[in-house]
C-alpha cells in the first residue's frame, strides 16, 4: 500500500517539475550546473512600450545653436542631424546648463533602428503626444549679460518676447494652453523676464529654488541633473578602491553663496584643521576643473552643500567620479528619484547635523569600508544615467529625461480635458 502511494507521489512530483520546466519557473541548470549559469544582468530602468512622439518646433537659429558661436549662428537652416554643431569643448562651466542642447540633439538624431529610445521626433504635429520648444534659455542668460542692468540683457528679453508671441500664435499651444509643451529652463535665471507666462508647460529644471510653488512643482515638471563638467572616470578599476582614495572628504568651489548656500562658509570653519579633509575655495576655470577632477577621483567622499539653490553641478561631478556624495541640502530635489534610490550610493546629513562641530567628519571616519565599496560599485552601475552625449545611448541622461516627461503627460492631458468642459464647440456656435 505504501509502495503504491510512494510511486503515485513520485509521478506527481515529476509531473509538477516537468510543468515548471515547461513554463520556465524552474531551471535545473541552477541546481546541477551552477558554473554554466549566465551572469546576472542588472535590471534595466528603461520603460517598455513605444517611444514618446514629440513634435519639435522649427525655430530660427538665434533661439538655439546660433548662440553657441558665430559660425553656428550663420549656418544653414533648418538645423538637421547632418549640420548640428557639436557642443563646444571649451564651453567650461556653461556646459552644466546644456541639457537643452542634448534634448534637441536627441530629437534630431534619426537612429539606426536598433536603439531603445524614449522619444522620437514626428513631422506631423497632429500625431504628437508632446511638443518640444528648442529655446536655449539657459545659454541665452549665460551669453547675453548676467547683470540685469547690463544692456546686453535686452537681447535675452527680446528673444523671450518673440518666443512667447510665436507660441501664442501656435494652434497646438492654444489647444492645450501649453500643458503638453516641454520647455527646458535649467539655469536658475533662465527665462527670467517672462517665466510666469509659461507656467502651464512641462518645465525641465534642476531644482525649484528660484520658482514659486504656484509656478513650478514636481507634480508637473521634470527635475534634470546638471551636466557634469569633470571628465567621467571610465577606468576606475583599482583593486582596493577604498585605500587608493587617500582623501576622506573633498570640496572645491565657491564658498560665498546666497540663501541656504551660506552654509558653505560655516562648513569651511568647521572642517578646517582636518588632515584628511580637503575644503578649498575655488572658481570654475579650465585649470581648476582639471584639479577638481583629480581631487574627486582620489577621495572617498565628496561634499555637496547647498548653493544659491538646493542643487549644483558638484553632485553630478561626484557621481561620474565614483566619489560617494555627501549631500547637505535640506530642500534638494533629485533627478529620476522615482526610479533611482540615492541612498544606495549617497549619504545625507541635515544642515543642522552638518553644522555640529566634528559630527559629519566623525561619521565618515567610522563609515564601514565594505559599505563604502558597495556604494562605489553602485556609482559605477548608475553613472551612465547622468551622461549626455550625441548620439544618445540607452538609459543615458537624455533618455531618462524623456521618460520622465512621458510620465507627466497624463496629468497634463487631464488638465487639458477639464479645461474644455465649458468651451463651446465650433459646431454649436455655428448653430447659434
Amino acid at each position: 500500500m505504501y509502495g503504491k502511494a510512494a510511486i503515485c507521489l513520485s509521478f506527481v512530483i515529476l509531473f509538477l517539475i516537468s510543468c515548471s520546466i515547461y513554463v520556465g519557473t524552474v531551471d535545473l541548470r541552477s541546481y546541477f550546473f551552477p558554473l554554466l549559469q549566465s551572469p546576472q544582468v542588472p535590471r534595466s530602468l528603461c520603460a517598455s512600450g513605444p517611444p514618446l512622439r514629440v513634435y519639435m518646433y522649427d525655430l530660427p537659429r538665434k533661439f538655439h545653436v546660433g548662440m553657441m558661436d558665430r559660425r553656428s549662428f550663420e549656418g544653414p537652416a533648418p538645423v538637421t542631424a547632418d549640420n548640428l554643431p557639436p557642443w563646444p569643448s571649451n564651453s567650461g562651466i556653461k556646459k552644466q546648463h546644456s541639457v537643452e542642447y542634448w534634448l534637441m540633439a536627441s530629437l534630431l538624431y534619426g537612429g539606426n533602428g536598433n536603439e531603445d529610445r524614449e522619444a522620437v521626433r514626428v513631422s506631423d504635429p497632429e500625431s504628437a503626444e508632446a511638443f518640444f520648444v528648442p529655446f536655449f534659455s539657459s545659454l541665452s542668460f549665460n551669453t547675453h549679460g548676467h547683470n540685469m542692468t547690463d544692456p546686453e540683457t535686452e537681447v535675452d528679453r527680446r528673444l523671450q518676447v518673440e518666443l512667447l508671441e510665436f507660441l501664442q500664435k501656435s494652434k497646438y499651444y492654444q489647444r492645450s494652453g501649453g500643458r503638453d509643451h516641454v520647455i527646458p529652463m535649467t539655469h536658475p535665471n533662465a527665462f527670467r523676464f517672462l517665466r510666469q507666462e509659461l507656467n502651464a508647460s512641462i518645465l525641465i529644471v534642476v531644482d525649484f529654488g528660484r520658482y514659486p510653488k504656484t509656478m513650478s512643482s514636481l507634480s508637473k515638471d521634470v527635475v534634470a541633473p546638471y551636466v557634469h563638467v569633470v571628465d567621467s572616470f571610465t577606468d576606475d578599476d583599482a583593486l582596493d578602491p577604498y585605500e587608493s582614495r587617500t582623501t576622506l572628504l573633498f570640496f572645491r568651489g565657491n564658498t560665498v553663496r546666497k540663501d541656504q548656500g551660506k552654509i558653505r562658509i560655516k562648513l569651511a570653519k568647521i572642517l578646517s584643521g582636518s588632515d584628511d579633509v580637503h575644503y578649498e575655495k575655488s572658481v570654475a576655470t579650465p585649470k581648476n576643473i582639471i584639479m577638481s577632477t583629480e581631487g574627486m577621483r582620489s577621495s572617498k567622499f565628496c561634499l555637496h552643500p547647498a548653493g544659491d539653490t538646493p542643487s549644483s553641478c558638484r553632485l553630478f561631478d561626484a557621481i561620474v567620479s565614483h566619489c560617494v556624495p555627501v549631500i547637505v541640502s535640506d530642500k534638494i530635489e533629485l533627478p529620476y528619484e522615482d526610479e533611482i534610490d540615492y541612498s544606495e550610493f549617497s549619504i545625507f546629513f541635515s544642515m543642522k547635523e552638518a553644522l555640529e562641530p566634528g559630527y559629519l567628519v566623525n561619521q565618515l571616519r567610522q563609515f564601514p569600508k565594505d559599505r563604502w565599496v558597495e556604494m562605489w560599485k553602485q556609482l559605477k552601475n548608475i553613472s551612465h544615467h547622468f551622461e549626455f552625449q550625441y548620439p544618445p545611448k540607452k538609459e543615458d541622461g537624455v533618455n531618462m529625461l524623456w521618460r520622465q516627461v512621458k510620465r507627466k503627460l497624463p496629468r497634463a492631458q487631464l488638465a487639458i480635458h477639464r479645461s474644455r468642459r465649458l468651451k463651446v464647440p465650433d459646431w454649436w456656435q455655428r448653430r447659434r
